[in-house]
């Protein structure tokens, strides 16, 4: 070390730990300010995408309401979803007829969790429509059950029926190898992405079984959308 740099002084500690202190609050503010910035923004966007999501899934909608289902029945939904309960989407035609209801299924695919949205048909007791919310399964492969027109067929009528004692499905949704379906609760898997395809059905069996015995009994809540 030189001899003019051992003069310098030393900077106090404390000196040191205020100008971090200052630089790390500035920091924050900057932080929370762009955060809360585009907040609302970022918000709206989603709210617009799950929309058309929803449209597309529910043909003939124009509007779409979200709720949440319940142990206490159905009611608006809100920034918090209640321990327990499955939020849902319910479209509406243009004079305020209910059209179908929309929900969110989830399940683990080949690269990542798949996460689909499905149409509920009230009248059918059926999925009558399958989207695709995110995804990041093979090019070419996987993302075949949003253009495999064959797969896609599995979503026009999909049974899904509940029990006597309204407490889960009368039989589970499932995925079954290419060619072997026979009963109106299963899904042809498209050959060369059984993972994929599996994970389409698992996800939304485990989001039906859970959102329809809720949801059923208190349809006659979402009539008058408008």
């Amino acid at each position: 070390m030189s001899e003019a740099a051992s003069l310098q002084p030393a900077t106090p500690s404390a000196a040191m730990i205020r100008t971090l202190g200052i630089v790390a609050t500035v920091c924050g503010i900057l932080i929370v300010t762009a955060y809360q910035g585009t907040l609302e923004p970022v918000a709206a966007n989603k709210k617009l995408a799950l929309e058309r999501a929803v449209f597309k899934v529910i043909p003939g909608a124009s509007s779409v309401r979200e709720f949440v289902a319940g142990s206490g029945g159905i009611e608006p939904a809100g920034a918090v979803v209640p321990q327990g309960a499955v939020k849902f989407y319910a479209a509406y035609d243009a004079v305020g007829a209910l059209k179908g209801v929309a929900a969110e299924g989830a399940a683990k695919g080949y690269a990542d969790t798949v996460r689909v949205l499905y149409a509920y048909d009230t009248a059918k007791q059926a999925i009558t429509g399958l989207g695709v919310v995110s995804m990041r399964e093979t090019p070419g492969i996987g993302d075949k059950i949003i253009t495999d027109a064959a797969f896609l067929k599995n979503f026009v009528a999909l049974d899904a029926t509940l029990a006597a004692d309204m407490k889960s499905l009368a039989h589970a949704i499932k995925t079954v190898k290419h060619g072997s379906k026979q009963n109106a609760w299963e899904i042809d898997a498209i050959a060369g992405a059984t993972v994929t395809s599996k994970a389409v059905g698992k996800g939304i069996n485990e989001s039906a079984q859970k959102l329809l015995p809720l949801l059923v009994p208190h349809l006659d809540k979402l009539q008058g959308g408008k």
